[in-house]
């Protein structure tokens, strides 16, 4: 079977979690003897690109850096996207499997992969669901997790107050929002008058995304009843939840007396809650024996400010240390030499993947009481689930697994299976050879 994988970003310029899954994926999908292809745009090129990664062939088609308002909402096709049409008629797939839509990736490239004779498979890694959440991270005014129904009014008041309108105009705005139309204004004000038709916009892609994908993968118990309650057909929606390479590392002995080492491992983003836990460092007691250590890449101006908001919070205290990244294939010895990850996600997450290869390697976690972790952890059972941006909650917990490690001890033994990439592979070839049964006597030897 010929399958084609797209997504938003690819190795080698970015190595974030969905790239990873994705060429994850396509080595385990090549094991099964399937002919895997790799597909993304690209905006600092002017033309095509091809090249290998890891044995597969990569195709990159070009699209702005700096998109139009019409094209970043999906008003018009983005520049550079017929050269993915073009391509995706000359490979003809018998699959075209799409993670996560961004602009120059969306429901456009969806329906010219079906006009090429492709099934068609959608997994949403992101807390948009799809364009359920125009905010992207399904967090009602930032802080608490949303409802996930998409309400005129409701979703338009939550973009402008993420848009930097003080809340209780967001709220007047809204209710606007909800008898007005579009607003044909140009710039910021026109954008933010029309926010309620943007969202009626968005719903209407999704409405369309179902009607024209085959199946629809979400990551997540709670993202699965979301998409169904906003009115995907049931028999198209599938959970497929993540999963991780095996690691063989081994965990450190816990010897008494000796302090618990928690680690922060991801990157420096706001939505991944450095800076959560950073102001819970600066609110442990002066007397709480305890070491955490920030490791994650620096590689964007975004990441850069995160990290020196972090240094700036935590100060001159001796229990916090920075540590630089570590290559993918070292991530399982780093997370094993750790007695606790803490996982303060500001956003509703699949995973996030790095608390999975914890858990693997018999290291509990702390985190956020959002997306598929929550659906893992037991509170207080195996770990710790927090209110999303509690600092003073996480500093709580901090000081009492401080103070009494065997906690951290009993957490361990009653740690959660994880699944693999392998388990999740299989799943997705099972989903394929339902939709395209006449493939499988075309798959490689």
């Amino acid at each position: 079977m010929k399958i084609v994988q797209a997504v938003g970003w690819f190795h080698p310029d970015s190595v974030g979690g969905t790239e990873n899954y994705v060429a994850r994926l396509a080595h385990r999908l090549r094991d099964l003897n399937h002919e895997v292809l790799v597909v993304a745009p690209d905006t600092a090129t002017q033309e095509p690109r091809q090249y290998q990664h890891d044995g597969v062939s990569v195709y990159r088609y070009p699209i702005p850096a700096r998109p139009s308002r019409d094209e970043a909402q999906g008003r018009r096709r983005v520049r550079g996207t017929q050269h993915f049409d073009a391509w995706i008629q000359r490979q003809r797939p018998d699959v075209l499997h799409m993670h996560t839509f961004v602009t120059g990736l969306g429901l456009d490239e969806l329906i010219a992969a079906k006009a090429a004779g492709a099934a068609t498979v959608v997994t949403t890694h992101s807390a948009s669901l799809g364009y359920l959440c125009q905010r992207g991270t399904m967090m009602q005014w930032g802080d608490s997790l949303c409802d996930g129904i998409v309400e005129r009014s409701k979703c338009a008041s939550c973009e402008l107050q993420h848009r930097g309108v003080p809340k209780a105009a967001a709220l007047i705005v809204g209710r606007f929002a909800h008898h007005s139309t579009t607003v044909a204004l140009p710039g910021r004000i026109g954008t933010l008058l029309s926010i309620g038709s943007l969202i009626d916009w968005n719903l209407h892609r999704q409405q369309e995304v179902m009607r024209s994908v085959d199946r629809f993968v979400v990551l997540t118990r709670w993202a699965f009843d979301a998409v169904i309650a906003n009115g995907a057909p049931r028999q198209k929606v599938l959970l497929n939840p993540l999963g991780i390479d095996r690691s063989a590392w081994v965990r450190k002995p816990f010897t008494a007396g000796r302090r618990l080492t928690v680690g922060f491992f991801s990157r420096f983003e706001a939505i991944k809650g450095a800076e959560v836990l950073a102001r819970a460092c600066a609110a442990l007691p002066h007397d709480c024996d305890i070491a955490i250590e920030f490791r994650g890449p620096i590689a964007s101006a975004h990441e850069r400010a995160v990290h020196a908001s972090v240094r700036a919070i935590a100060g001159s205290d001796p229990r916090v240390r920075f540590a630089p990244a570590v290559e993918p294939t070292e991530a399982g010895r780093v997370l094993a030499d750790y007695d606790v990850v803490v996982c303060p996600s500001m956003v509703l997450e699949g995973g996030p993947t790095v608390a999975l290869e914890a858990m693997a390697v018999g290291t509990p976690v702390i985190a956020s009481a959002l997306g598929g972790i929550a659906e893992l952890i037991e509170d207080g059972h195996n770990g710790r689930l927090l209110p999303p941006g509690d600092s003073a909650a996480l500093a709580a917990a901090l000081a009492e697994i401080a103070r009494a490690p065997a906690i951290v001890d009993r957490w361990r033994r009653a740690l959660p299976a994880i699944r693999t990439m392998s388990d999740v592979a299989d799943d997705y070839a099972a989903v394929y050879d339902a939709l395209v049964p006449h493939a499988a006597s075309r798959t490689l030897v």
